[in-house]
């Protein structure tokens, strides 16, 4: 089992449950533009949010944002350690450095001493663009042996000034070598791990890429919190990594959507609906934990159906809390197979969500 630190209130490593980590892309100077960003990450679930600091303005920003939202922030950066600690001072959660890059042993120092006094961890982050001259000239090139070696030096610079409060990453945009570098790494070190394939590309084979690279490390007990990197509007990389976690069993789902896979019976645009109604399901869920967490209990879990066959959907989906069965521009509304009524093509969705909430707040009380 891997340490435990702290990040603003959130655990990480330690047993601790995995953690949804993302990154914000709109510019970090801008605070209204990162403040409606961030509030969509928060909807979606997201519990880490990180943020560049490429300049002082950013780092003034990021104190500013902190302030106001709900989750930890970490500030994310490269080569300049005055904004490192400049992003501390300002109320960082964590920071994120690759000590290669910030430079001589003095500067790397400053940013420990300034996270040493406020507590806060720091993430060493190596990537396979990042790798030291004298590792890539021995190993011939970016492999899993380097990369491993690197970041283990780096935490070990670190671990030589008396610091320990660290998190340590390693990407690569190789899934194999990413895989077999984590193995090395985890090996070596009981620090916790952010883990992901970094660059992984369009949410097409970007999600390919990262539910095999993220699930085989946590199948193989590798990973204390996670961010799945898309060429993407972030919120899909915090719903794409709740889903890795749910498949694995290793996040408990309030809300399960099933769905068919369509046929020539099929008479609705179902691949829109139900992507429409796992949408709402999923600020669903969010919500009903942030509720159930706050009162100190588990949400009961509900499944919902959506089903593009009036004749077969709801016996097909009979053990569903909840589900619509489509018909010819038409959908059915069922509760435990037992049909509700019928609802226009284009009433579908409110009316299976209003009928869920309903029942929630009948159980509720």
């Amino acid at each position: 089992m891997t340490k435990q630190v702290n990040c603003g209130g959130v655990a990480i490593g330690g047993g601790a449950p995995i953690t949804i980590q993302s990154m914000t892309n709109v510019d970090s100077r801008d605070e209204k533009a990162l403040l409606e960003q961030i509030a969509r990450l928060e909807d979606a679930g997201c519990q880490i949010i990180r943020m560049a600091v490429p300049d002082r303005e950013s780092a003034e920003v990021l104190g500013r944002v902190k302030k106001k939202i709900h989750i930890p922030m970490v500030a994310d950066i490269h080569f300049d350690y005055r904004l490192a600690i400049a992003s501390i001072e300002a109320g960082a959660d964590k920071v994120r450095i690759n000590p290669g890059n910030i430079g001589s042993r003095d500067r790397v120092k400053a940013v420990v001493d300034a996270a040493r006094q406020r507590q806060i961890p720091i993430r060493v982050g190596v990537n396979s663009g990042s790798l030291e001259e004298d590792i890539l000239q021995r190993c011939g090139g970016v492999t899993a042996e380097g990369l491993a070696e690197s970041a283990l030096r780096n935490l070990q610079r670190i671990e030589d000034m008396g610091y320990d409060n660290l998190v340590v990453s390693l990407k690569s945009s190789n899934v194999r070598m990413n895989y077999e570098a984590h193995k090395i790494l985890a090996a070596a070190t009981d620090h916790p791990m952010h883990i992901g394939i970094t660059e992984a590309g369009t949410p097409g084979r970007g999600k390919v890429k990262s539910a095999v690279g993220i699930g085989g490390l946590l199948l193989a007990g590798i990973g204390d919190t996670v961010r799945v990197s898309l060429t993407a509007d972030p919120v899909e990389e915090v719903y794409f990594a709740k889903e890795i976690l749910r498949s694995l069993g290793l996040r408990k789902s309030a809300v399960n959507l099933v769905s068919c896979p369509t046929c020539g019976r099929t008479k609705i645009n179902l691949e829109a609906l139900a992507s429409e109604i796992e949408r709402q399901l999923d600020h669903l869920e969010t919500r009903r934990n942030a509720d159930a967490a706050a009162a100190g209990r588990t949400p009961r879990s509900l499944t919902v159906a959506v089903m593009g066959c009036a004749v077969n959907g709801p016996g097909e989906a009979r053990e569903a809390d909840f589900g619509v069965a489509g018909g010819d521009g038409k959908g059915l509304l069922f509760a435990k197979g037992e049909i509700i009524g019928s609802v226009p093509e284009d009433e579908i969705v409110p009316a299976l969500m209003n009928l869920i909430e309903e029942a929630l707040i009948e159980e509720a009380e």
